[in-house]
Protein backbone atom coordinates (compact mmCIF):
# COMPACT_ATOMS: atom_id res chain seq x y z
CA UNK A 1 0.00 0.00 0.00
CA UNK A 2 1.14 3.56 -0.72
CA UNK A 3 -0.28 6.39 1.40
CA UNK A 4 -0.27 10.16 0.87
CA UNK A 5 -0.45 12.32 4.01
CA UNK A 6 -1.19 16.05 3.82
CA UNK A 7 0.79 16.55 0.62
CA UNK A 8 0.96 19.99 -0.92
CA UNK A 9 3.07 21.39 -3.76
CA UNK A 10 3.50 24.82 -5.31
CA UNK A 11 5.67 25.95 -8.20
CA UNK A 12 6.63 29.61 -8.50
CA UNK A 13 3.66 30.75 -6.45
CA UNK A 14 1.24 28.49 -8.35
CA UNK A 15 -0.50 25.89 -6.20
CA UNK A 16 -0.73 22.49 -7.88
CA UNK A 17 -2.37 20.70 -4.95
CA UNK A 18 -2.87 21.10 -1.23
CA UNK A 19 -3.57 18.80 1.72
CA UNK A 20 -3.85 15.60 -0.32
CA UNK A 21 -4.71 12.52 1.76
CA UNK A 22 -5.13 9.27 -0.14
CA UNK A 23 -4.49 5.54 0.19
CA UNK A 24 -3.74 3.32 -2.81
CA UNK A 25 -4.34 -0.32 -1.95
CA UNK A 26 -3.34 -3.68 -3.39
CA UNK A 27 -5.41 -5.18 -6.18
CA UNK A 28 -6.68 -1.86 -7.50
CA UNK A 29 -5.71 0.20 -10.53
CA UNK A 30 -6.00 3.98 -10.20
CA UNK A 31 -6.28 6.18 -13.30
CA UNK A 32 -4.98 9.72 -12.73
CA UNK A 33 -6.76 12.33 -14.86
CA UNK A 34 -6.75 16.11 -15.08
CA UNK A 35 -6.44 18.94 -17.57
CA UNK A 36 -3.08 19.63 -19.22
CA UNK A 37 -0.83 21.32 -16.66
CA UNK A 38 -2.89 20.13 -13.68
CA UNK A 39 0.09 18.20 -12.29
CA UNK A 40 -0.61 14.55 -13.15
CA UNK A 41 2.99 13.61 -13.97
CA UNK A 42 4.25 15.68 -11.04
CA UNK A 43 1.90 13.79 -8.72
CA UNK A 44 3.39 10.49 -9.90
CA UNK A 45 6.89 11.89 -9.32
CA UNK A 46 5.90 12.75 -5.74
CA UNK A 47 4.69 9.19 -5.24
CA UNK A 48 7.95 7.80 -6.64
CA UNK A 49 10.11 10.14 -4.53
CA UNK A 50 11.56 11.98 -7.54
CA UNK A 51 9.87 15.24 -6.44
CA UNK A 52 9.78 16.43 -2.84
CA UNK A 53 6.45 18.04 -1.81
CA UNK A 54 6.43 21.37 0.06
CA UNK A 55 4.24 19.78 2.72
CA UNK A 56 3.30 16.30 3.83
CA UNK A 57 4.84 12.95 2.97
CA UNK A 58 4.35 9.67 1.12
CA UNK A 59 4.77 6.29 2.84
CA UNK A 60 4.99 2.77 1.46
CA UNK A 61 4.28 -0.42 3.38
CA UNK A 62 7.68 -1.73 4.61
CA UNK A 63 9.16 -4.42 2.37
CA UNK A 64 7.11 -3.50 -0.70
CA UNK A 65 8.89 -2.73 -3.96
CA UNK A 66 7.92 0.21 -6.17
CA UNK A 67 8.59 0.28 -9.94
CA UNK A 68 8.34 3.29 -12.26
CA UNK A 69 8.10 3.54 -16.05
CA UNK A 70 11.23 5.48 -17.04
CA UNK A 71 10.82 8.34 -19.53
CA UNK A 72 14.47 8.77 -20.67
CA UNK A 73 14.72 6.61 -23.79
CA UNK A 74 18.51 7.03 -23.99
CA UNK A 75 19.37 6.20 -20.37
CA UNK A 76 20.25 2.59 -21.12
CA UNK A 77 21.75 2.90 -24.62
CA UNK A 78 24.90 0.95 -23.72
CA UNK A 79 23.00 -1.88 -22.02
CA UNK A 80 21.80 -5.15 -23.54
CA UNK A 81 18.00 -5.28 -23.94
CA UNK A 82 17.43 -8.30 -21.62
CA UNK A 83 19.69 -6.78 -18.97
CA UNK A 84 17.84 -3.46 -19.22
CA UNK A 85 14.58 -5.23 -18.36
CA UNK A 86 16.13 -7.05 -15.38
CA UNK A 87 17.50 -3.71 -14.11
CA UNK A 88 13.90 -2.89 -13.25
CA UNK A 89 14.41 -4.99 -10.12
CA UNK A 90 17.35 -3.08 -8.65
CA UNK A 91 18.08 -5.50 -5.81
CA UNK A 92 18.05 -8.57 -8.05
CA UNK A 93 20.26 -6.84 -10.60
CA UNK A 94 22.72 -5.76 -7.88
CA UNK A 95 22.94 -9.38 -6.64
CA UNK A 96 23.61 -10.62 -10.17
CA UNK A 97 26.39 -8.08 -10.65
CA UNK A 98 28.01 -8.86 -7.29
CA UNK A 99 27.82 -12.62 -7.98
CA UNK A 100 29.45 -12.22 -11.37
CA UNK A 101 32.21 -10.06 -9.88
CA UNK A 102 32.90 -12.62 -7.13
CA UNK A 103 33.03 -15.62 -9.46
CA UNK A 104 35.34 -13.74 -11.82
CA UNK A 105 37.97 -13.19 -9.10
CA UNK A 106 41.18 -15.17 -9.73
CA UNK A 107 41.87 -15.38 -5.96
CA UNK A 108 38.41 -16.58 -4.84
CA UNK A 109 38.66 -16.87 -1.01
CA UNK A 110 36.66 -18.70 1.67
CA UNK A 111 35.17 -15.36 2.64
CA UNK A 112 34.12 -14.84 -0.99
CA UNK A 113 32.56 -18.30 -0.95
CA UNK A 114 30.46 -17.43 2.12
CA UNK A 115 29.35 -14.17 0.54
CA UNK A 116 28.50 -15.98 -2.71
CA UNK A 117 26.37 -18.49 -0.78
CA UNK A 118 24.42 -15.64 0.84
CA UNK A 119 23.88 -14.04 -2.54
CA UNK A 120 22.78 -17.33 -4.11
CA UNK A 121 20.18 -17.77 -1.37
CA UNK A 122 18.73 -14.28 -1.89
CA UNK A 123 18.99 -14.73 -5.67
CA UNK A 124 16.82 -17.86 -5.46
CA UNK A 125 14.30 -16.13 -3.14
CA UNK A 126 13.90 -13.35 -5.71
CA UNK A 127 13.27 -15.94 -8.45
CA UNK A 128 16.56 -15.02 -10.09
CA UNK A 129 16.84 -18.29 -12.02
CA UNK A 130 13.73 -17.31 -13.97
CA UNK A 131 14.80 -13.68 -14.53
CA UNK A 132 15.93 -13.97 -18.12
CA UNK A 133 12.95 -16.07 -19.21
CA UNK A 134 10.50 -13.70 -17.47
CA UNK A 135 12.17 -10.70 -19.16
CA UNK A 136 11.97 -12.46 -22.52
CA UNK A 137 8.26 -13.27 -22.03
CA UNK A 138 7.48 -9.63 -21.23
CA UNK A 139 9.43 -8.39 -24.26
CA UNK A 140 7.79 -10.87 -26.60
CA UNK A 141 4.33 -10.02 -25.25
CA UNK A 142 4.94 -6.36 -26.03
CA UNK A 143 6.11 -7.22 -29.53
CA UNK A 144 9.90 -6.92 -29.19
CA UNK A 145 11.31 -9.55 -31.55
CA UNK A 146 13.46 -12.27 -29.98
CA UNK A 147 16.48 -11.37 -32.13
CA UNK A 148 16.52 -7.93 -30.47
CA UNK A 149 16.77 -9.30 -26.91
CA UNK A 150 20.56 -9.61 -27.04
CA UNK A 151 21.20 -6.34 -28.87
CA UNK A 152 22.17 -3.06 -27.21
CA UNK A 153 19.45 -0.53 -26.54
CA UNK A 154 21.09 2.02 -28.86
CA UNK A 155 20.45 -0.33 -31.79
CA UNK A 156 16.67 -0.23 -31.26
CA UNK A 157 14.06 2.07 -32.77
CA UNK A 158 12.39 4.60 -30.48
CA UNK A 159 9.13 2.63 -30.37
CA UNK A 160 11.08 -0.53 -29.44
CA UNK A 161 12.89 1.29 -26.62
CA UNK A 162 9.52 2.36 -25.20
CA UNK A 163 8.45 -1.29 -25.03
CA UNK A 164 11.70 -2.33 -23.32
CA UNK A 165 11.29 0.37 -20.66
CA UNK A 166 7.71 -0.75 -20.10
CA UNK A 167 8.87 -4.36 -19.71
CA UNK A 168 11.47 -3.07 -17.22
CA UNK A 169 8.73 -1.49 -15.07
CA UNK A 170 6.60 -4.66 -15.18
CA UNK A 171 9.51 -7.01 -14.46
CA UNK A 172 9.64 -8.95 -11.20
CA UNK A 173 6.02 -8.37 -10.14
CA UNK A 174 6.48 -5.08 -8.24
CA UNK A 175 4.14 -4.38 -5.32
CA UNK A 176 3.44 -0.84 -6.55
CA UNK A 177 3.58 0.15 -10.21
CA UNK A 178 3.63 3.79 -11.43
CA UNK A 179 3.00 4.28 -15.16
CA UNK A 180 3.05 7.68 -16.89
CA UNK A 181 1.43 7.45 -20.35
CA UNK A 182 2.35 3.77 -20.86
CA UNK A 183 0.43 3.45 -24.16
CA UNK A 184 2.31 6.27 -25.91
CA UNK A 185 4.03 4.96 -29.08
CA UNK A 186 2.63 1.45 -28.54
CA UNK A 187 0.91 -0.36 -31.41
CA UNK A 188 -2.57 -1.77 -30.88
CA UNK A 189 -1.25 -5.30 -30.21
CA UNK A 190 1.08 -4.07 -27.45
CA UNK A 191 -1.71 -1.99 -25.87
CA UNK A 192 -4.07 -4.99 -25.82
CA UNK A 193 -1.34 -7.16 -24.28
CA UNK A 194 -0.72 -4.52 -21.59
CA UNK A 195 -4.46 -4.27 -20.85
CA UNK A 196 -4.62 -8.02 -20.31
CA UNK A 197 -1.46 -7.99 -18.20
CA UNK A 198 -2.79 -5.27 -15.88
CA UNK A 199 -6.23 -6.87 -15.78
CA UNK A 200 -4.65 -9.88 -14.03
CA UNK A 201 -2.06 -7.88 -12.06
CA UNK A 202 -2.66 -8.29 -8.33
CA UNK A 203 -0.56 -5.40 -7.00
CA UNK A 204 -1.22 -1.64 -6.83
CA UNK A 205 -1.18 0.24 -10.14
CA UNK A 206 -1.30 4.04 -10.54
CA UNK A 207 -1.42 5.24 -14.14
CA UNK A 208 -1.60 8.53 -16.02
CA UNK A 209 -3.07 8.16 -19.51
CA UNK A 210 -5.00 10.04 -22.20
CA UNK A 211 -6.24 6.74 -23.62
CA UNK A 212 -9.86 6.43 -22.48
CA UNK A 213 -10.30 2.85 -23.66
CA UNK A 214 -7.21 1.83 -21.71
CA UNK A 215 -8.42 3.62 -18.57
CA UNK A 216 -11.85 2.02 -18.91
CA UNK A 217 -10.39 -1.46 -19.36
CA UNK A 218 -7.90 -1.51 -16.48
CA UNK A 219 -8.95 1.03 -13.84
CA UNK A 220 -11.03 0.30 -10.76
CA UNK A 221 -10.73 3.89 -9.47
CA UNK A 222 -10.22 7.39 -10.86
CA UNK A 223 -8.02 10.07 -9.28
CA UNK A 224 -9.10 13.49 -10.50
CA UNK A 225 -6.71 16.46 -10.19
CA UNK A 226 -8.83 19.56 -10.57
CA UNK A 227 -8.17 23.12 -9.42
CA UNK A 228 -5.69 22.23 -6.71
CA UNK A 229 -7.68 19.31 -5.31
CA UNK A 230 -6.99 15.59 -5.75
CA UNK A 231 -10.14 13.49 -5.36
CA UNK A 232 -10.52 9.72 -5.47
CA UNK A 233 -13.61 8.13 -7.08
CA UNK A 234 -14.77 4.54 -7.47
CA UNK A 235 -15.03 3.46 -11.13
CA UNK A 236 -13.23 3.95 -14.43
CA UNK A 237 -13.02 7.05 -16.64
CA UNK A 238 -16.43 6.65 -18.25
CA UNK A 239 -18.06 6.30 -14.83
CA UNK A 240 -16.25 9.43 -13.57
CA UNK A 241 -17.22 11.44 -16.64
CA UNK A 242 -20.87 10.39 -16.68
CA UNK A 243 -21.25 10.80 -12.91
CA UNK A 244 -19.72 14.29 -12.98
CA UNK A 245 -22.11 15.25 -15.81
CA UNK A 246 -25.05 13.80 -13.82
CA UNK A 247 -23.98 15.77 -10.75
CA UNK A 248 -23.81 18.94 -12.85
CA UNK A 249 -27.29 18.29 -14.20
CA UNK A 250 -28.70 17.58 -10.73
CA UNK A 251 -27.08 20.75 -9.37
CA UNK A 252 -28.82 22.81 -12.06
CA UNK A 253 -32.19 21.23 -11.32
CA UNK A 254 -32.56 22.89 -7.94
CA UNK A 255 -36.29 22.37 -7.76
CA UNK A 256 -36.13 18.65 -8.39
CA UNK A 257 -37.18 16.59 -5.39
CA UNK A 258 -34.47 14.70 -3.53
CA UNK A 259 -36.29 11.43 -4.14
CA UNK A 260 -36.25 12.02 -7.91
CA UNK A 261 -32.54 12.84 -7.78
CA UNK A 262 -31.83 9.70 -5.80
CA UNK A 263 -33.77 7.67 -8.38
CA UNK A 264 -31.62 9.19 -11.16
CA UNK A 265 -28.49 8.17 -9.27
CA UNK A 266 -29.76 4.62 -8.73
CA UNK A 267 -30.64 4.23 -12.43
CA UNK A 268 -27.24 5.58 -13.42
CA UNK A 269 -25.36 3.20 -11.11
CA UNK A 270 -27.47 0.23 -12.26
CA UNK A 271 -26.62 1.02 -15.89
CA UNK A 272 -22.89 1.18 -15.22
CA UNK A 273 -22.89 -1.83 -12.94
CA UNK A 274 -24.54 -4.00 -15.60
CA UNK A 275 -21.95 -2.86 -18.18
CA UNK A 276 -18.99 -3.65 -15.95
CA UNK A 277 -18.52 -7.29 -16.97
CA UNK A 278 -15.35 -6.58 -18.95
CA UNK A 279 -13.87 -4.14 -16.46
CA UNK A 280 -11.31 -5.11 -13.83
CA UNK A 281 -12.80 -6.59 -10.66
CA UNK A 282 -16.33 -6.00 -11.88
CA UNK A 283 -18.04 -7.70 -8.93
CA UNK A 284 -16.27 -5.81 -6.17
CA UNK A 285 -16.61 -2.55 -8.05
CA UNK A 286 -20.34 -3.09 -8.45
CA UNK A 287 -20.66 -3.44 -4.67
CA UNK A 288 -18.72 -0.18 -4.21
CA UNK A 289 -20.88 1.63 -6.74
CA UNK A 290 -24.06 0.54 -5.03
CA UNK A 291 -22.86 2.17 -1.79
CA UNK A 292 -22.57 5.60 -3.45
CA UNK A 293 -24.80 8.45 -2.31
CA UNK A 294 -25.64 11.77 -3.90
CA UNK A 295 -22.93 13.42 -1.80
CA UNK A 296 -20.28 11.09 -3.24
CA UNK A 297 -20.50 12.36 -6.80
CA UNK A 298 -19.27 15.88 -7.59
CA UNK A 299 -19.70 18.08 -10.64
CA UNK A 300 -16.39 18.63 -12.42
CA UNK A 301 -15.11 22.14 -12.97
CA UNK A 302 -13.37 20.91 -16.12
CA UNK A 303 -14.22 22.81 -19.33
CA UNK A 304 -14.97 21.08 -22.62
CA UNK A 305 -14.63 22.80 -26.01
CA UNK A 306 -17.76 22.97 -28.16
CA UNK A 307 -17.00 20.90 -31.26
CA UNK A 308 -19.74 20.61 -33.84
CA UNK A 309 -19.33 19.92 -37.56
CA UNK A 310 -22.23 20.84 -39.82
CA UNK A 311 -22.30 20.41 -43.60
CA UNK A 312 -23.53 23.40 -45.62
CA UNK A 313 -25.01 21.03 -48.19
CA UNK A 314 -25.65 17.33 -48.48
CA UNK A 315 -23.28 15.33 -50.66
CA UNK A 316 -24.61 13.17 -53.48
CA UNK A 317 -24.03 9.44 -53.81
CA UNK A 318 -20.96 9.90 -56.05
CA UNK A 319 -18.38 10.60 -53.38
CA UNK A 320 -14.81 9.42 -54.01
CA UNK A 321 -13.13 6.91 -56.33
CA UNK A 322 -9.43 6.07 -56.04
CA UNK A 323 -8.23 4.25 -59.15
CA UNK A 324 -4.86 2.51 -59.34
CA UNK A 325 -2.98 5.00 -57.17
CA UNK A 326 0.69 4.22 -56.50
CA UNK A 327 3.18 6.28 -54.52
CA UNK A 328 6.82 5.81 -53.53
CA UNK A 329 8.29 8.03 -50.79
CA UNK A 330 12.02 8.09 -50.02
CA UNK A 331 12.52 4.93 -52.07
CA UNK A 332 9.77 3.00 -50.25
CA UNK A 333 6.64 1.87 -52.10
CA UNK A 334 3.75 2.87 -49.83
CA UNK A 335 0.73 2.63 -52.12
CA UNK A 336 0.70 -0.05 -54.81
CA UNK A 337 -2.04 0.29 -57.45
CA UNK A 338 -4.68 1.10 -54.82
CA UNK A 339 -8.35 0.95 -55.76
CA UNK A 340 -10.92 2.33 -53.32
CA UNK A 341 -14.51 3.55 -53.42
CA UNK A 342 -15.85 5.75 -50.61
CA UNK A 343 -19.61 5.81 -50.18
CA UNK A 344 -21.86 8.48 -48.78
CA UNK A 345 -22.03 8.22 -44.98
CA UNK A 346 -18.87 6.14 -44.64
CA UNK A 347 -16.80 6.87 -41.54
CA UNK A 348 -13.60 5.08 -42.47
CA UNK A 349 -10.76 4.44 -40.03
CA UNK A 350 -7.40 3.82 -41.70
CA UNK A 351 -5.54 1.47 -39.37
CA UNK A 352 -2.44 0.36 -41.29
CA UNK A 353 0.53 -0.67 -39.13
CA UNK A 354 2.76 1.67 -41.16
CA UNK A 355 1.32 5.11 -40.38
CA UNK A 356 3.08 6.71 -43.35
CA UNK A 357 0.79 4.68 -45.66
CA UNK A 358 -2.29 6.31 -44.11
CA UNK A 359 -0.77 9.77 -44.11
CA UNK A 360 0.32 9.45 -47.74
CA UNK A 361 -3.17 8.38 -48.86
CA UNK A 362 -4.82 11.28 -47.01
CA UNK A 363 -2.27 13.75 -48.45
CA UNK A 364 -3.02 12.53 -51.98
CA UNK A 365 -6.83 12.70 -51.77
CA UNK A 366 -6.57 16.07 -49.99
CA UNK A 367 -4.61 17.39 -52.98
CA UNK A 368 -1.43 17.93 -50.97
CA UNK A 369 0.62 15.25 -52.76
CA UNK A 370 0.68 13.97 -56.35
CA UNK A 371 0.46 10.20 -56.92
CA UNK A 372 3.15 8.59 -59.07
CA UNK A 373 0.43 6.89 -61.10
CA UNK A 374 -3.33 6.41 -60.99
CA UNK A 375 -5.97 8.99 -60.16
CA UNK A 376 -8.74 9.93 -57.73
CA UNK A 377 -12.07 11.63 -58.36
CA UNK A 378 -14.25 13.56 -55.90
CA UNK A 379 -17.97 13.87 -56.61
CA UNK A 380 -19.02 17.36 -57.72
CA UNK A 381 -21.28 17.79 -54.67
CA UNK A 382 -18.48 17.11 -52.18
CA UNK A 383 -16.48 19.65 -50.20
CA UNK A 384 -13.50 18.51 -48.14
CA UNK A 385 -11.81 19.79 -44.98
CA UNK A 386 -8.38 18.35 -44.16
CA UNK A 387 -6.58 18.01 -40.82
CA UNK A 388 -2.91 17.14 -41.56
CA UNK A 389 -0.77 15.31 -39.02
CA UNK A 390 1.90 18.02 -39.32
CA UNK A 391 0.09 21.34 -39.30
CA UNK A 392 2.84 23.65 -38.01
CA UNK A 393 3.12 25.45 -41.36
CA UNK A 394 -0.36 26.88 -40.74
CA UNK A 395 1.03 28.82 -37.75
CA UNK A 396 4.16 30.32 -39.28
CA UNK A 397 2.51 33.46 -40.70
CA UNK A 398 2.61 36.99 -39.33
CA UNK A 399 -0.96 37.21 -38.02
CA UNK A 400 -0.87 39.32 -34.83
CA UNK A 401 -3.63 37.35 -33.07
CA UNK A 402 -5.79 34.21 -33.17
CA UNK A 403 -8.73 36.34 -34.30
CA UNK A 404 -6.74 37.44 -37.37
CA UNK A 405 -5.55 33.86 -37.97
CA UNK A 406 -9.12 32.53 -38.02
CA UNK A 407 -10.69 35.40 -40.01
CA UNK A 408 -9.83 34.12 -43.56
CA UNK A 409 -11.66 30.84 -42.85
CA UNK A 410 -14.91 32.44 -41.68
CA UNK A 411 -17.78 33.88 -43.73
CA UNK A 412 -18.73 36.10 -40.80
CA UNK A 413 -15.53 38.04 -40.22
CA UNK A 414 -16.76 40.34 -37.46
CA UNK A 415 -14.68 40.59 -34.31
CA UNK A 416 -17.55 39.54 -32.06
CA UNK A 417 -18.32 36.39 -34.08
CA UNK A 418 -14.69 35.29 -34.20
CA UNK A 419 -14.13 35.98 -30.48
CA UNK A 420 -17.29 34.04 -29.64
CA UNK A 421 -16.23 31.09 -31.79
CA UNK A 422 -12.76 31.00 -30.21
CA UNK A 423 -14.36 31.31 -26.77
CA UNK A 424 -16.34 28.11 -27.36
CA UNK A 425 -13.00 26.46 -28.22
CA UNK A 426 -11.67 27.56 -24.78
CA UNK A 427 -9.76 30.66 -25.94
CA UNK A 428 -11.30 33.18 -23.58
CA UNK A 429 -10.62 36.84 -22.81
CA UNK A 430 -7.16 38.00 -23.81
CA UNK A 431 -6.19 34.52 -25.06
CA UNK A 432 -7.74 35.36 -28.44
CA UNK A 433 -5.00 37.99 -28.85
CA UNK A 434 -2.20 35.41 -28.65
CA UNK A 435 0.17 35.18 -31.57
CA UNK A 436 -0.46 31.88 -33.42
CA UNK A 437 3.27 31.09 -33.41
CA UNK A 438 3.38 30.75 -29.59
CA UNK A 439 0.50 28.29 -29.22
CA UNK A 440 0.96 24.92 -27.55
CA UNK A 441 0.37 21.68 -29.45
CA UNK A 442 -3.14 21.27 -28.02
CA UNK A 443 -4.06 24.89 -28.78
CA UNK A 444 -2.95 24.49 -32.40
CA UNK A 445 -5.16 21.40 -32.75
CA UNK A 446 -8.16 23.32 -31.40
CA UNK A 447 -7.47 26.10 -33.93
CA UNK A 448 -7.25 23.59 -36.80
CA UNK A 449 -10.55 22.04 -35.71
CA UNK A 450 -12.10 25.54 -35.59
CA UNK A 451 -10.94 26.10 -39.18
CA UNK A 452 -12.56 22.82 -40.25
CA UNK A 453 -15.84 23.56 -38.47
CA UNK A 454 -16.11 26.94 -40.23
CA UNK A 455 -15.59 25.30 -43.63
CA UNK A 456 -19.02 23.63 -43.64
CA UNK A 457 -17.49 20.68 -45.50
CA UNK A 458 -19.43 17.45 -46.01
CA UNK A 459 -16.28 15.29 -46.08
CA UNK A 460 -13.69 15.36 -43.28
CA UNK A 461 -10.13 14.04 -43.69
CA UNK A 462 -8.41 13.79 -40.29
CA UNK A 463 -4.89 12.48 -39.71
CA UNK A 464 -4.43 11.73 -36.00
CA UNK A 465 -6.50 14.68 -34.68
CA UNK A 466 -6.39 13.46 -31.04
CA UNK A 467 -2.61 13.96 -30.81
CA UNK A 468 -1.70 16.71 -28.28
CA UNK A 469 -5.28 16.96 -26.97
CA UNK A 470 -6.25 16.49 -23.31
CA UNK A 471 -9.00 14.08 -22.29
CA UNK A 472 -11.64 16.81 -22.25
CA UNK A 473 -10.92 17.91 -25.83
CA UNK A 474 -10.67 14.29 -27.04
CA UNK A 475 -14.06 13.55 -25.48
CA UNK A 476 -15.61 16.66 -27.07
CA UNK A 477 -14.12 15.88 -30.50
CA UNK A 478 -15.26 12.27 -30.21
CA UNK A 479 -18.85 13.33 -29.49
CA UNK A 480 -18.77 15.93 -32.27
CA UNK A 481 -17.64 13.43 -34.89
CA UNK A 482 -20.18 10.81 -33.78
CA UNK A 483 -22.91 13.38 -34.48
CA UNK A 484 -21.43 14.50 -37.84
CA UNK A 485 -23.80 13.41 -40.61
CA UNK A 486 -21.27 13.59 -43.45
CA UNK A 487 -18.45 11.29 -44.59
CA UNK A 488 -15.05 10.82 -42.94
CA UNK A 489 -11.67 9.21 -43.47
CA UNK A 490 -9.46 9.38 -40.39
CA UNK A 491 -6.58 7.92 -38.42
CA UNK A 492 -6.12 7.80 -34.66
CA UNK A 493 -4.21 6.01 -31.92
CA UNK A 494 -7.26 6.29 -29.64
CA UNK A 495 -9.11 2.95 -29.48
CA UNK A 496 -12.32 4.46 -28.08
CA UNK A 497 -12.26 7.15 -30.77
CA UNK A 498 -12.07 4.58 -33.58
CA UNK A 499 -14.58 2.19 -32.01
CA UNK A 500 -17.28 4.80 -31.43
CA UNK A 501 -16.95 6.66 -34.77
CA UNK A 502 -15.94 4.25 -37.55
CA UNK A 503 -18.45 2.10 -39.45
CA UNK A 504 -15.80 0.85 -41.88
CA UNK A 505 -12.19 -0.22 -41.28
CA UNK A 506 -9.52 -0.18 -44.00
CA UNK A 507 -6.05 -1.57 -43.45
CA UNK A 508 -3.49 -1.19 -46.24
CA UNK A 509 -0.68 -3.69 -45.79
CA UNK A 510 2.95 -2.85 -46.68
CA UNK A 511 2.68 -5.38 -49.54
CA UNK A 512 -0.26 -3.44 -51.00
CA UNK A 513 -2.98 -5.85 -49.84
CA UNK A 514 -6.14 -4.05 -48.70
CA UNK A 515 -8.35 -5.34 -45.89
CA UNK A 516 -11.67 -3.52 -46.16
CA UNK A 517 -14.41 -4.39 -43.66
CA UNK A 518 -17.80 -2.79 -43.01
CA UNK A 519 -17.74 -3.26 -39.25
CA UNK A 520 -16.71 -1.65 -35.96
CA UNK A 521 -13.10 -1.57 -34.80
CA UNK A 522 -13.61 -4.14 -32.03
CA UNK A 523 -15.30 -6.50 -34.50
CA UNK A 524 -12.40 -5.98 -36.90
CA UNK A 525 -9.81 -6.83 -34.24
CA UNK A 526 -11.81 -9.93 -33.30
CA UNK A 527 -12.02 -10.93 -36.98
CA UNK A 528 -8.24 -10.50 -37.38
CA UNK A 529 -7.57 -12.61 -34.29
CA UNK A 530 -9.59 -15.43 -35.83
CA UNK A 531 -7.49 -15.27 -39.02
CA UNK A 532 -4.28 -16.07 -37.13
Amino acid sequence: MISVHGVGLSFGGRKLFEDVNLKFTRGNCYGVIGANGAGKSTFLKILSGDVEPNKGDVSITPGERLAVLKQDHYQYDNEVVLNTVIMGHTRLHAIMQEKDALYAKPDFSDEDGMRAAELEGEFAELNGWEAESEAAILLSGLGVAEELHTKQMKDLLGSEKVKVLLAQALFGKPDILLLDEPTNHLDIHAVRWLENFLFDFESTVIVVSHDRHFLNQVCTHTVDIDFGEVRLYVGNYDFWYESSQLALQLAKEKNKKMEEKRKDLENFIARFSSNASKAKQATSRKKQLEKLTLDDIKPSSRRYPFIHFESEREAGNDLLRVEGVSKTVDGELLLNHLHLTVNKGDKIALVSEDETINTTLLQIIAGELEPDSGSYHWGITTTQAYFPKDHNEYFQGNEPSLVDWLRPYSKDQTESHLRGFLGRMLFSGEEVLKKPSVLSGGEKVRCMLSRMMLSGANVLLLDDPTNHLDLESITALNKGLIKFNGTMLFTSHDHEFIQTIANRIIEIKPDGQVLDKQMTYDDYLEWKDKQK
